[in-house]
């Protein structure tokens, strides 16, 4: 298995720099063909969607999309993939960042009640309880 830093992931779905476009879809496929996964971790999806967002301009939509694609590429194995996956559906539907999901998924997962926040885009979030 192989992992992926998150500027392998901003060519792979920006292309902006097409040199390194080129390099990273060699990289990919090198690793279908050989059978290798490529590994994806929590804060590179956090920070892809950071950068994809702050650095290109994208919306919500565009960051959807981009993560639906890589969930649905086979060679990518993310790291707690069951935490990715209902961070996007709450993300897709909810008013916070990502990575909020990720953060109360994650404390869900160990164990805490609920995550104590002040932000107010997860006001009625599953998970989450506003302190004021």
């Amino acid at each position: 298995m192989r992992a992926a830093d998150t500027n392998l992931l901003v060519r792979y779905i920006i292309n902006d720099d097409q040199k390194q476009a080129d390099a990273v879809e060699r990289f990919f496929e090198d690793c279908r063909a050989s059978g290798e996964p490529v590994f994806i971790p929590v804060l590179v999806v956090c920070e892809l969607l950071w950068v994809l967002e702050r650095v290109y301009g994208q919306a919500k939509p565009e960051l959807i999309a981009a993560l639906e694609k890589m969930a649905d590429a086979a060679f990518f194995q993310f790291e707690q993939e069951a935490v990715i996956r209902r961070c996007l559906e709450h993300y897709r539907s909810g008013k916070a960042s990502f990575a909020d999901y990720v953060i109360g998924e994650i404390s869900r997962e160990a164990g805490c009640r609920d995550t104590v926040t002040f932000d107010r885009a997860l006001k009625g979030a599953p998970g989450f309880t506003l302190l004021s």
